[in-house]
């Protein structure tokens, strides 16, 4: 009985793991991003198609889109890509 309860608590314990969304990226600037910054980000990265072939458009484009979606002024995007590139 001990060992159906254990793997019970490992299964919800998996299905927890999988709701939990894997940061797309791991530097200093976006672990010091708060939660909700890094969900913007994760987005952005998610949703910007890099097959494009004008890609100041795309980035632009899928920004606002983001912001929009989140609630957010496009700042927090442009602030971290500035921060991430050095600029």
């Amino acid at each position: 009985m001990n060992n159906q309860h254990l793997s019970k608590k490992y299964q919800q314990m998996m299905r927890v793991n999988q709701l939990l969304k894997q940061n797309v990226v791991d530097t200093t600037n976006f672990n010091q991003l708060p939660p909700k910054h890094k969900e913007v980000v994760n987005d952005f990265f998610g949703q910007v198609d890099y097959e494009n072939d004008d890609v100041v458009k795309e980035v632009e484009t899928t920004i606002d889109k983001v912001s929009i979606k989140h609630d957010v002024n496009t700042d927090i995007l442009y602030n971290y890509i500035n921060n991430e590139t050095g600029e």
